[in-house]
């Protein structure tokens, strides 16, 4: 297990380093500049402008200064927000997103998978329909509907939890919450389903019948296990996709996330807040794979004996 994990982890810093590399270029490369939207400015103003911000200088001594500043632990200043650092506005909505991220993934676990649990064990019932089809409706409504329609019920017409606004107690968290869980939800339970039933009927489980264990027994001694495999290979990509892509639920309910950083820096063209940004999510994305991959070969071990 530790060769594995040790191989596993030795690929992140190379593909973050790709990630850097191609995201610089790329939006370096595209057309317009962070500068370009000022109007009225003289062109030795910009020029200035551009030299103190090291524009005026090849990409690719723009590329090293760059990394250079990485090192150190530095995403550089925002072009378009004066005497402001990428580090300080990261550090400022990551919290936010992450607690929304780790919350949803965590309600989604404690409700998906039981509810692919009960319909396995129950399949063709009435129970079984009943959870295929929350799961269906959870996958194909978004969540900039679900989201304001959760807000309209229990905000507007009820007030029970209040619809806006940022604070790290239970009734700011509730609605947005659940708005990122149930599409997940969904998905785990559809997974622990499916999973578990093939499962089930595999040869080592008859014989576990056959030795007089109870049913309980069998699902959590020697079916549950293997049937989560699928669910933790999902569950890598969907943190990540939690984290990183709740820009519609903070803009519904009003958080200070990062996502709104991301949609800024690129509509003005602010390079050093769209890397940060940038970095930040494949960072999070690399690390949550990885912990799936790590926990993948946990339940299997034909995975990590390849």
């Amino acid at each position: 297990m530790l060769l594995y994990a040790v191989r596993r982890l030795a690929a992140v810093p190379p593909t973050l380093l790709a990630i850097i590399t191609l995201s610089f270029f790329v939006i370096r490369l595209a057309p317009g500049g962070p500068f370009d939207s000022e109007q009225g400015v003289a062109p030795e103003i910009r020029a200035h402008l551009e030299a103190a911000y090291g524009l005026d200088q090849p990409l690719l001594i723009q590329y090293g200064r760059y990394v250079g500043g990485l090192l150190h632990g530095r995403f550089g200043p925002s072009f378009k927000l004066r005497d402001v650092e990428v580090t300080d506005l990261i550090a400022q909505g990551l919290p936010v997103s992450l607690t929304l991220g780790v919350l949803a993934i965590l309600a989604a676990v404690l409700a998906g998978i039981p509810l692919g649990v009960l319909a396995a064990v129950r399949r063709d019932s009435p129970l079984d329909r009943l959870a295929t089809a929350i799961a269906v409706l959870g996958i194909a409504v978004p969540s900039f509907i679900v989201g304001p329609l959760l807000a309209l019920i229990f905000g507007l017409r009820l007030h029970w939890l209040p619809v806006a606004g940022w604070q790290p107690d239970a009734a700011h968290l509730v609605l947005p919450v659940v708005t990122l869980a149930l599409p997940v939800v969904a998905y785990i339970a559809r997974l622990t389903r499916g999973g578990l039933l093939e499962v089930l009927r595999a040869d080592f489980i008859r014989t576990a019948h056959a030795k007089g264990l109870s049913g309980t027994a069998v699902l959590l001694r020697h079916a549950l296990r293997p049937a989560l495999a699928p669910v933790v290979s999902f569950l890598g990509p969907a943190t990540a996709a939690i984290v990183t892509g709740s820009l519609v639920v903070e803009s519904v309910f009003g958080l200070p996330g990062t996502g709104r950083y991301l949609v800024e820096g690129a509509i003005n063209r602010d390079y050093t807040l769209v890397m940060g940004m940038v970095i930040v999510y494949g960072a999070l994305t690399l690390l949550c794979n990885l912990a799936a991959d790590l926990a993948y070969g946990w339940l299997d071990p034909r995975v990590r004996h390849e």
